[in-house]
């Protein structure tokens, strides 16, 4: 009986063998490989990862994931095997196997590999990268900071993070930064990279915020805000020192004050402040960190209000003061009286006249005289003529001689008009004697007749009288040189009239 267990255990053990061996012939025949290689994997910290492993012809064999580095088996075929719970594996058929890694960390950055069991084995390696966006290291970062005007200053931004940030400083309000060196020279820089940055010498204009923003590629950047304070005494800027106004006006004054830290900014007049009210409206006006307009405003400005207004800025390092003096001025209604010169002193331009040019004349109102002789009516030549002949009239029997009264004696011709020469009405010859007196009063009624009646006096055609018979109501103008010598004379009185002075002209007439 023992025997023939022997056989029957003989038996089997060399079934066994064959099977094996035909399963060896079989693996021989077919072995597996891989289908294409892993890919590399750039994840961000807290993330997931995956791992995907392509076989051809696996068969029998199994698929394993170890982590290169720490030679740590992760898991193999459907079996994980490393106690991270993270890790995870999974396939979709014989030929694709992944490895899953969730919420990555710093320390599962490396290498994974897919193995086959072969012999020998075969395996290929995939890259996990676990990249960190940047952060600041609060310890070593600058916080905000407050400096005296004229010192220097060291602004630090240090970060961390997975590939090494890169720091660049800006300023907030997109002005330049002013860099200097050791002789310094100064440069203005848009933008500085570097984790310190230094400014020496820094004067109120580089008050301000500025930003460093560290960035390595991996969203998101990061930036910080760093406040530079740069305190000095007050200063106080006026632009007009002196400022008039018309009384009854609203009248504005102000003050441009620099100060740091901010100051206290009041008005001053005869050593009393001066708040808002219904005179006054006072008023401050930011325009940067350190810079403030300071105005005020005189409502219905009066004389009362002249005088020195003072603008005082006081702040923990100083206070300073300045002054601006307020004046009245003439009104836009206020008139200014100016006379109307023009070329000559005595170019006349009466009321009413427009003017023949561009300059200005000076005007007169109109006299008596004016008035009484202006325009050169015809009534008025008229008047001229009744008192020549009366003159003449009169001074014939004297001499023919210029007198006081008759400068022009040579115009008494025997022929002329006047009476004192030549025929008669009646034809009788009068030899310059005063037998004419009678015919002359005639001739002086009828000039007075016209007078009257406002006629123009005028001479008859050819020089018949009124009865047309060639005399002038026995005046010796019937001669042919009569009306020479009327022509003369008037041209003469003509002359007086235009060329002098309104006021001389009544002498003119009066001594022809």
């Amino acid at each position: 009986m023992n025997t023939s267990l022997r056989i029957s255990l003989s038996s089997v053990a060399l079934l066994v063998l064959a099977v094996w061996l035909n399963l060896v012939g079989d693996v021989s025949t077919f072995q597996p490989d891989f289908a294409e290689p892993i890919i590399n994997i750039s994840v961000a910290i807290g993330r997931d990862a995956t791992f995907t492993c392509h076989v051809r012809h696996l068969g029998g064999y199994r698929v394993g994931w170890v982590k290169a580095d720490t030679k740590a088996i992760q898991a193999i075929h459907e079996n994980v095997i490393t106690h991270n719970p993270r890790v995870s594996v999974s396939h979709a058929d014989q030929n694709t196997w992944n490895l899953h890694i969730k919420q990555v960390t710093e320390d599962d950055r490396g290498g994974y590999m897919c193995q086959l069991n072969t012999d020998p084995m075969k395996s290929q390696l995939g890259y996990l990268d676990v990249v960190i966006p940047p952060d600041f290291i609060t310890e070593d970062t600058s916080s905000d900071v407050i400096v005296p005007e004229g010192s220097s200053v060291k602004l630090t931004c240090r970060a961390k993070g997975y590939p090494e940030p890169v720091v660049t400083w800006r300023r907030e309000d997109t002005t330049e930064i002013v860099l200097k060196d050791a002789a310094g020279t100064k440069q203005l820089v848009n933008s500085y990279r570097g984790e310190v940055l230094k400014l020496t010498k820094i004067s109120r204009s580089e008050m301000g915020s500025y930003l460093c923003i560290a960035s390595n590629g991996v969203p998101p950047s990061v930036s910080k805000r760093i406040s530079l304070s740069i305190h000095f005494h007050p200063v106080i800027q006026v632009p007009n020192q002196l400022v008039g106004a018309p009384l009854g006006t609203d009248v504005s004054i102000e003050c441009q004050v620099e100060a740091s830290p901010k100051s206290i900014n009041y008005w001053v007049k005869d050593t009393e402040m001066i708040v808002s009210s219904p005179k006054y409206h006072v008023q401050d006006t930011p325009k940067s960190m350190y810079e403030t307009k300071m105005s005020l405003t005189v409502r219905s400005f009066q004389k009362e209000d002249v005088g020195s207004y003072r603008c005082i800025a006081k702040n923990s390092l100083g206070e300073v003061d300045s002054s601006i003096r307020l004046y009245e001025i003439p009104g836009p209604n206020r008139k200014v009286y100016a006379p109307k010169y023009g070329t000559d002193q005595n170019d006349i331009v009466k009321p009413g006249q427009e003017r023949t040019s561009g300059k200005s004349k000076l005007s007169y109102p109109p006299d008596d005289e004016e008035q009484q002789y202006g325009g050169g009516s015809a009534e008025d030549f008229d008047e001229i003529i009744d008192t020549m002949q009366h003159q003449h009239g009169h001074s014939h029997s004297h001499s023919q001689k210029p007198t006081a009264r008759s400068p022009f004696g040579s115009l008494d011709h025997p022929n002329s008009i006047n009476g004192r020469g030549g025929g008669s009405a009646n034809g009788h010859n009068g030899g310059g004697s005063s037998s004419n007196g009678g015919n002359n009063k005639n001739l002086i009624a009828m000039m007075n007749n016209d007078m009257a009646t406002r006629k123009p006096f005028v001479i008859p055609p050819g020089g018949r009288g009124p009865a047309g018979d060639g005399s002038l109501e026995g005046s010796g103008a019937g001669r042919p040189g009569s009306q020479v010598h009327l022509v003369v004379l008037v041209l003469v009185v003509g002359s007086c009239w235009v060329a002098m002075d309104h006021r001389l002209r009544r002498q003119c007439l009066l001594l022809s």
